[in-house]
């Protein structure tokens, strides 16, 4: 070994003391061994946890719905997909007698279906409430329509096989009873004008229709319930009952 190699030797063994003397290192406890659990194997076994990061993830604007009980992929301002092709169906009509929707609730007039129950499309309904606007142009009115159409209409080629399904989807419509009123208004303007405006109306849509106004009796069936005419007597059944027969025969009680 050469002076060289002596004196770097002879440094390191220095600054070592120089350093002991002067570094006091902190006492460290002694800890007691871990806790380990009767599985050893499933407990080295185990997969280690990924590092959590302090990156927090970017929401998408679907997921953060904090207000809302629906999940998340409905929207109520979107009109629902139908799961199978609707059926065309007849309109209701109740068998014990209703006279729902046969007067004027909103408006001061209306228009009332008086032949029977028909299926309007959309254009039909939307070229008769133009109609009205356009006659009733200029004056201060309020126009209502009672039914929408929300029925899928579909059709199918003449002499198609059976077997092709149902087809195409061609318009949408609605079932409209009968003695149902379809369109009302509510106007400062004549009676005459507004009854002209409902028979041009009444001209662009199927079926017979009548002009009837707010505080009219209403209808049940096609028979309008007046003061000779209650709604019970309507119910009844015209053919009189057995029991009826022999009540009639009995001698009256004194």
């Amino acid at each position: 070994m050469d002076n060289r190699t002596t004196l770097q030797v002879n440094n390191q063994s220095s600054k070592q003391l120089w350093l002991d003397k002067t570094m006091t290192f902190p006492r460290i406890p002694v800890l007691s061994p871990p806790r380990v659990s009767r599985c050893v194997f499933c407990a080295f076994s185990r997969p280690l946890a990924p590092a959590k990061s302090t990156h927090r993830p970017r929401l998408h604007r679907q997921q953060a719905s904090p207000f809302s009980s629906s999940s998340v992929q409905q929207n109520w301002l979107l009109p629902v997909k139908e799961a199978r092709a609707t059926v065309k169906g007849r309109p209701r009509i109740a068998k014990g007698g209703s006279t729902r929707g046969t007067t004027v609730i909103w408006g001061d007039y209306g228009l009332r279906l008086r032949s029977h129950d028909r299926r309007i499309t959309a254009t039909q309904l939307r070229v008769g409430e133009e109609v009205v606007k356009r006659r009733l142009r200029g004056t201060n009115f309020r126009f209502f329509s009672r039914f929408a159409a929300d029925i899928a209409v579909y059709e199918k080629p003449q002499e198609s096989r059976m077997g092709t399904g149902k087809g195409k989807f061609s318009h949408w419509a609605c079932r409209l009873p009968v003695s149902r009123i379809l369109f009302e208004l509510s106007s400062n303007s004549h009676e005459q004008v507004v009854r002209d405006a409902f028979r041009l109306a009444a001209a662009k849509l199927p079926g017979l229709w009548e002009f009837v106004k707010k505080g009219d009796p209403p209808v049940m069936g096609i028979t309008p319930l007046k003061t000779a005419t209650t709604e019970s007597d309507l119910r009844r059944p015209r053919k009189k009952l057995p029991l009826e027969h022999t009540a009639q025969r009995l001698p009256g009680s004194t």
